[in-house]
């Protein structure tokens, strides 16, 4: 049972969840999920979250002082507790895909001019030439070239073209088809997003980067126009943090202290300013 003595929180805070839910409960409801399956998920994840991340001092954790920490019932502590949680994992089709899209948009070899990617044939048209098996194979040996072009026209990431060479749909890893493989970087990408901005709103480590542009009061024609510059200036910057990421990945293989992650990411919204839209005033944040 929750403390009835605990500080209320503010209301600035309370706004703000109602705000980043009403998109995400639209979802749920699209997709057949009510209100008791989504409680059933907090509990989960209040728990889990108390009891890794909220350790006793000096003491061992536990199912009271996690119930009272998160107002789950103690009954359902115990049992969430137990549980063996499953690992977010990515689709079995996204643990290669991305790393050879990496390559492939930042290796000059199979660059154009302007900096875009190449058709590249199936194989090597003479000895050192670029090709698609080659440069999957420079990545992983572990999956035959063939399975994942297949993998990547299924997803609608790559199609071929009449002289049968492997075409990149856009300069990125963007499944257009994959259900699976949208809903990973659903939870991923939010996810950082969202802990990017709670570590800010909590000031309990270094601010981390997280700005946006926002206006209101554009016609629609203007909206298209800024969104069409918000993603030709945006995928720049993805190329060129890619390029620096990819160098300094191949450098740091095998170093012990090799272990972080990091996630930069780029969005666009357009829609019409409402009580429960994008309503907050015009400027960079």
């Amino acid at each position: 049972m929750a403390d009835a003595n605990a500080p209320t929180p503010p209301k600035a805070l309370i706004s703000a969840i109602k705000q980043l839910l009403r998109p995400l409960v639209r979802m749920l409801i699209a997709k057949g999920l009510g209100l008791p399956a989504l409680i059933d998920l907090l509990k989960e994840v209040y728990v889990s979250v108390a009891d890794q991340e909220f350790p006793a001092a000096d003491r061992k954790q536990t199912d009271s002082r996690v119930s009272l920490l998160t107002g789950v019932h103690r009954k359902d502590v115990k049992r969430l507790r137990a549980l063996k949680l499953k690992e977010f994992v990515a689709p079995r089709s996204i643990g290669l895909g991305p790393m050879v899209v990496a390559r492939w948009v930042s290796t000059p070899s199979t660059l154009d001019g302007n900096g875009q990617p190449l058709p590249l044939p199936r194989q090597a048209e003479k000895p050192g030439a670029p090709s698609f098996d080659s440069l999957v194979e420079s990545v992983s040996k572990d999956v035959r070239p063939r399975a994942l072009l297949d993998e990547w026209v299924r997803l609608g990431v790559a199609r071929l073209d009449a002289q049968g060479r492997v075409v990149l749909n856009r300069n990125a890893f963007i499944p257009e088809k994959g259900f699976d493989e949208k809903a990973f970087y659903l939870g991923r990408n939010i996810h950082d997003h969202l802990a990017a901005a709670s570590n800010n709103l909590l000031g309990t480590g270094n601010p981390l980067l997280e700005r946006s542009v926002h206006y209101t009061g554009l016609t629609e024609e203007s909206a298209k126009t800024v969104a069409e510059a918000a993603e030709r200036l945006g995928m720049q910057s993805l190329l060129a943090v890619n390029r620096l990421a990819l160098d300094l990945a191949d450098q740091d293989k095998g170093k012990d202290d090799a272990c972080h992650r990091v996630n930069y990411g780029l969005y666009f919204y357009d829609g019409p300013t409402t009580l429960n839209g994008s309503s907050g005033g015009d400027s960079v944040k």
